[in-house]
């Protein structure tokens, strides 16, 4: 029996980058505007396929310097003069200058070559669903990734955004094994496909740290920037990586580089200086997407328990939460209740293996409760899991204040330390050779 596929049902995979009413191809060093060839110089037609395929993504100067006059010294002027050029053809708008630091290409690209332009419009709204993170938005998208691969079993980008939801779906959902296996999976397929794709290496970060390989992923970052110098997603990445090895200050200054490159980046800054004590800048940078947990968490340290209450009870009735992110809050919100027992009860059920850090809040909880055996044990947890607890929490957070004449305070603090410092010699070390 033959299966007769209709030409509609196999769409041909695109040629050229699609943006507005321009194509690119590369393949044929072509450049369109309304199906009708606009002529680019070579340089610029470089210059313009760079940007394409990291759009929406910073493109340093020196890296844009590099691949249009490789081994030769130019000044700064010749890539100004092409910008320039370019933008009278694409639009001002098109190509956004990021002062000092480089260019990023604005447009939204809806096509991109060897992915048919159904699968691609259907792998934009499964990003779009993405974004939303939440667990009905991202079981969504999934489904629409893997409709993506089985129309288009190369397209790697697809891959990497299917392990960052599989991933988000292992640490939240309900299923935490298979999803981390699979997000595993997805990533490495992604790399296979493309080493350098940005997406992977950023959804990567993520896998490592609740793994317990942040120095790997220290590593993996810094080798990037200095393929990439600047790139806002690495150092991105490099805010929740430094944090995971207790490096608090170098991780907010990651965040502020990454902001400078890119202002609309999205970090997880809040969680670095909430452990520094800075609980309303903590609560000022965790605006702007989903809230859970720590802004409430922060209301609470600073005494505002009735504010911290109000809106754990709201998110708790209004958002649908995977179990862990529902044990985090209702442990809280138990604890600043004067439930204790259910505080406990919730936090002991809960299967953190998946995400170490939020050992550390337990702990918090467990050290407010009077409870500074298992608070000491739940910071061992951490460690053991990969999360250094920062010599700065340890000795001034508000709420493991009690635990400082607990007899296994001085062991906690000194192995903080050491652990702090060989991250810090890794630090300069891998940021020397990125300089």
């Amino acid at each position: 029996m033959s299966l007769d596929f209709s030409k509609e049902i196999q769409s041909p995979a695109e040629t050229a980058f699609r943006f507005g009413a321009f194509e690119l191809s590369p393949r044929d060093r072509l450049f369109k505007r309304d199906g009708i060839p606009v002529p680019l110089q070579p340089k610029a037609f470089d210059a313009l396929l760079c940007l394409v395929r990291r759009a929406r993504h910073l493109v340093s100067k020196r890296e844009l310097t590099n691949i249009l006059w490789p081994q030769v010294h130019v000044s700064e002027a010749n890539l100004t003069n092409t910008i320039v050029s370019l933008r009278k053809v694409v639009g001002r708008d098109a190509i956004r200058t990021i002062s000092k630091h480089g260019y990023s290409f604005e447009l939204p690209v809806s096509g991109e070559p060897g992915v048919a332009r159904a699968t691609f419009e259907r792998f934009m709204r499964a990003r779009e669903l993405t974004a939303q993170r939440s667990l009905e938005s991202m079981t969504l998208a999934r489904d629409l990734y893997w409709i993506c691969l089985a129309e288009d079993p190369g397209f790697a980008a697809a891959w990497a955004w299917l392990g960052r939801c599989c991933w988000f779906l292992g640490k939240f959902g309900s299923t935490p094994s298979a999803n981390l296996q699979l997000a595993q999976s997805a990533l490495q397929r992604a790399f296979i496909l493309d080493p350098d794709l940005a997406a992977a290496h950023q959804f990567y970060t993520f896998v490592e740290v609740d793994t317990g390989r942040a120095p790997e992923a220290m590593q993996r970052l810094f080798a990037r920037l200095q393929r990439h110098p600047g790139e806002p997603e690495s150092l991105a990445g490099l805010v929740q990586v430094l944090r995971f090895c207790g490096l608090l200050h170098e991780s907010i200054q990651a965040h502020k580089q990454a902001a400078s490159m890119d202002p609309a980046i999205t970090t997880s800054v809040a969680h670095s200086l909430f452990l520094t004590g800075d609980y309303a800048g903590a609560i000022g940078s965790y605006g702007g997407r989903a809230a859970y947990y720590l802004d409430a968490a922060a209301w609470a340290a600073m005494g505002k328990r009735k504010r911290a209450q109000t809106l754990l009870r709201d998110r708790l009735n209004a958002i649908p939460l995977s179990r862990l992110m529902t044990a985090l809050m209702s442990s809280l919100l138990a604890l600043l209740e004067d439930r204790p027992d259910e505080a406990v009860r919730l936090m002991q059920a809960s299967d953190t293996s998946c995400d170490p850090e939020i050992q550390l809040y337990f702990a918090r909880h467990y050290a407010r409760l009077g409870l500074l055996d298992t608070a000491a044990a739940a910071l061992q947890a951490a460690a053991r899991s990969g999360f250094t607890c920062a010599p700065l929490t340890l000795k001034s957070d508000v709420w493991l204040a009690a635990l400082h004449k607990h007899p296994a305070f001085p062991a906690l603090l000194q192995d903080a330390e050491s652990s702090c410092s060989r991250a810090q010699r890794l630090f300069h070390t891998y940021k020397s050779v990125d300089q």
